[in-house]
Parts: structure tokens; C-alpha cells; sequence
């Protein structure tokens, strides 16, 4: 019985997370708590914890992690200079005319948003405040406009640069390392987040285009669902509102995508250069008061600071759970599951999907991918892929009934007349497009790895 307390850990962080703790704590105290019992009874030595000084000096020696502060600067300053409002306005114009445009518009916008962002709730809140209000005016039916909008909104873990696939990057790489090391192999190769930000163009884009795709479709079979616009002359669009309004994200997001895969600047020096570009495109716009930019400070050093906290709390939990013999558990438990490589993934996958129903993104890959990346990675799977499956993988839970978080998101922003059953009802054609996503990557892995290898 006791070769089991790791996975009575996980079990107990669950229940403390769904009491409704904060996660940072949950994470700390249920380790702490264990390991105190466990020293009391003799089958935990306290020396385990010793480590905890250099682990976390080694976070704060993580260049790497520099990223996550400037990300989320861009992303905010972005959301506050009305950026993404004008660019919806334009792609609403430009797309009216056609069937289920409107709703292209709003995929198209969540695309750059998300890419802009990097974060989930911001991106469905944002769309949800912007285009569900616009959307329902139009005709569009609730379930159709909710869901296009959730699951826009869960781009930003799979378009990068993202701030999930930055955290997932940096542990994935450890992990990588460490599997290597295990297998005996002393000069090992490295992963970097760019490696993961290349594997990620084609599945996200593939995801993009099945969006409008279902669109285009459902507005062609169904054409109640998702009417034509009715545009007026005095309205419409000219070149240079186009240009105003596309111009800047795309030019913020080629210079920073551009500049890693060209290999001029790392992913820090990149989100460097998204910060200050998405500064003066605020500036520029005339809407950095000095107001909005201490708002701006403030969100950024809510968001970074819930990061770096809740990877203390994980540094602690991942080393209680060493302690009582985790790693060596799950190693055991892997090798029994029937099915090899492929049984390990998919049950890997199940309860990576099950847990992100209560725990976020940031949780999953500080306290799950550390204790399950390098038994995966030690039998044979690329790092690049099951990064991607896991983001993807993370992006369905978040929208999958009736627990997925970016349902709740949209919920609280959703006017009354939208029913919670419209918006579970229109978030399943979605869910089974991210299903469909997986199983391809699953059988041509080369969707995510074969760019990175061209690239780099």
C-alpha cells in the first residue's frame, strides 16, 4: 500500500483543487503535508526537500522563462489598444458578403488574437465581448456563435507564439534530456521551444482551416443558422481600413515568429521584441495613457506571478512525490499497460484530457508532464509531437462539456438569452474537428515534426 501515496498525492491535490483552493497552495501543502506525515511514520526522508533551494534557484536562472512576462505584456497591450476591435470590423466587411461569413471573420481574428495572446481566457472573453453581441444581432443562432467563439478562443494554446507551449517547451525539454540520460546516452539532443513553435505552424493552421471549413459548410446546409449580412453602401470597406487593421498584427506576429525561425533572436528575445512592438502600436494608436499602461502592468504582474507561483508549489509537490518513489510507480505502471508505446500515449492522453476539466494548462505542465514526459520519451516518442498532442489535447478538454474552462469563460460574458445548452450544444462540431486533428497527427506524425527538422 505504500508504493501507492504518489498516486494518493495526485488524488488528494484533485479534491483540494475542486474544494476551490488556490492551486499554488494546493500544490505546496499537499506535499508538505505528506511528506510531514510520512517523516513521522519513517517512509519519507526529509533531505528530499533540500533540493528545493537550488530547484528554485534554478527557475530563477531560467532565461527562458523570461518569455512568459513579455508574452503576456504583448498580449495585453494588444487587447487594450482596441486592436482586435477594428480588425473584427474590417474581416466582418471584408467576409459579410458570403455565407457564414461573419463567423469566418471571428475565426480569423481569434487566429491572430490568439497568436497575439497566447491565452485562452483573455481570447474567448475578448471574442465573446466583441462578436456574440454582433453575431446574435445578425441572426447567427446561439449555438453556432458560441461555439465558433470557444473554440477560436482555445487557439491560443496550439498558435504560437503561446505562452502554454513556452512553459510546455521548457519542461519538455528536461524531460527529454533526463529520458536520454536514462537510456544511457550521455551527449544527448536537445529540444528547444522553437522546436515546438515550428511543430505547431501546420496543426494550427490545419485546425484554422477545419474551423472554416465546418463553417463554410453548416452556412451552406443550414443557411438560418448563419445568414448573410446585410451590408450598406456607405459602409463598406476601403483598402486602407483593411490595411489599417490587418497590417499591424500580422507584421507583430511575422517579426516575432520570424525572427525565431529565421534564427536571429531566441524565443526571450522574440517576446522582447512582440512587447515593445505591441507598446508602440498602442502608442501609435494614440491609446497608451498612462492610466491604461499601469493597468496593463498590473495584469501582467497578476498573470506572472500566478505562473511563477504555481511552479514553486509544483517544484515542491514534484520532489515529495520523488521522495515516496512516483517516478519509479509510474515507470512500472507504463511498462504493464498493455499495447506498449501506443497503450502508455493513449492512456497518457486520457487523463491528460480528464484533468484538464480542473486544472489549467499551467498546472497540467508543471505537475504532470515532468512525472510522465520522460517514461514516454524514453520509449521512443519525439518531444516536438507529444508536445503538440498535449496542447491539442488540452484545447479539447477546455472545451468539452460540461466542465471545460473556456465554457465557463464564454458563460460569464455571454448575454442572458444564450442558454448554457446552446453553448454546450455548439462547441461539440468543434471538439469532434480537434478529435479528427489528433487522430491525424497520430497517424502521420510528420504534420509536427517534419517543419522543425526542415527549419532547424
Amino acid at each position: 500500500m505504500i508504493e501507492y501515496i504518489p498516486l494518493l498525492m495526485f488524488v488528494v491535490v484533485c479534491l483540494v483543487l475542486m474544494a476551490g483552493y488556490p492551486v499554488a497552495f494546493s500544490l505546496a501543502g499537499t506535499a508538505l503535508l505528506f511528506a510531514l506525515i510520512g517523516n513521522a511514520t519513517g517512509h519519507f526522508d526529509m533531505a528530499f526537500l533540500h533540493a528545493l533551494p537550488n530547484r528554485l534557484y534554478g527557475t530563477i536562472d531560467n532565461t527562458t522563462l523570461i518569455a512568459v512576462p513579455l508574452f503576456v505584456l504583448m498580449g495585453v497591450m494588444l487587447e487594450k489598444s482596441k486592436l482586435a476591435e477594428d480588425l473584427l470590423d474590417s474581416m466582418s466587411l471584408l467576409f459579410g458578403k458570403f455565407k457564414g461569413g461573419l463567423g469566418i471573420s471571428v475565426v480569423v481574428v481569434g487566429m491572430l488574437l490568439a497568436a497575439s495572446t497566447g491565452i485562452v481566457g483573455a481570447t474567448v472573453v475578448t471574442m465573446g465581448l466583441m462578436s456574440l453581441p454582433t453575431m446574435l444581432k445578425r441572426g447567427y443562432s446561439p449555438s453556432l456563435a458560441t461555439g465558433s467563439i470557444c473554440a477560436t478562443g482555445t487557439l491560443g494554446q496550439i498558435i504560437p507564439p503561446s505562452i502554454a507551449l513556452v512553459l510546455l517547451g521548457d519542461i519538455l525539454s528536461s524531460a527529454y534530456q533526463q529520458a536520454q540520460l536514462s537510456m544511457g546516452i550521455f551527449t544527448p539532443k536537445t529540444m528547444s521551444i522553437g522546436d515546438l513553435f515550428v511543430g505547431a505552424i501546420i496543426p494550427g493552421l490545419l485546425l484554422v482551416i477545419m474551423y472554416i471549413g465546418y463553417l463554410i459548410i453548416i452556412s451552406r446546409l443550414k443557411p438560418s443558422v448563419a445568414p448573410v449580412a446585410n451590408i450598406e453602401e456607405s459602409d463598406q470597406l476601403s483598402v486602407f481600413r483593411l490595411l489599417r487593421s490587418l497590417l499591424p498584427p500580422v507584421v507583430l506576429i511575422v517579426a516575432v515568429l520570424g525572427s525565431i525561425l529565421s534564427g536571429i533572436a531566441t524565443p526571450t528575445e522574440a517576446a522582447g521584441v512582440g512587447a515593445l512592438g505591441a507598446t508602440l502600436l498602442a502608442i501609435s494608436r494614440g491609446q497608451l495613457s498612462i492610466a491604461r499602461l499601469r493597468d496593463v502592468s498590473r495584469s501582467t504582474t497578476e498573470v506572472t506571478a500566478m505562473v511563477f507561483l504555481i511552479l514553486i508549489g509544483a517544484a515542491v509537490f514534484s520532489l515529495v512525490f520523488r521522495g515516496f518513489g512516483g517516478e519509479e510507480l509510474v515507470e512500472e505502471l507504463f511498462q504493464n499497460i498493455p499495447g506498449g508505446v501506443v497503450g502508455a500515449t493513449l492512456v497518457v492522453m486520457l487523463v491528460i484530457f480528464l484533468l484538464g476539466f480542473i486544472l489549467d494548462f499551467i498546472e497540467i505542465t508543471f505537475v504532470v508532464v515532468p512525472i510522465i514526459g520522460p517514461v514516454l520519451l524514453s520509449m521512443g516518442l519525439d518531444p516536438v509531437w507529444l508536445g503538440i498532442m498535449i496542447a491539442i489535447n488540452l484545447q479539447t478538454s477546455f472545451l468539452t462539456p460540461p466542465f471545460g474552462f473556456a465554457l465557463f469563460y464564454l458563460r460569464g460574458v455571454a448575454p442572458d438569452s444564450v442558454q448554457t445548452g446552446d453553448i454546450y450544444r455548439g462547441v461539440v462540431p468543434f471538439i469532434g474537428i480537434q478529435v479528427l486533428l489528433m487522430l491525424m497527427l497520430a497517424f502521420w506524425p510528420a504534420l509536427a515534426t517534419w517543419l522543425p527538422s526542415v527549419v532547424f
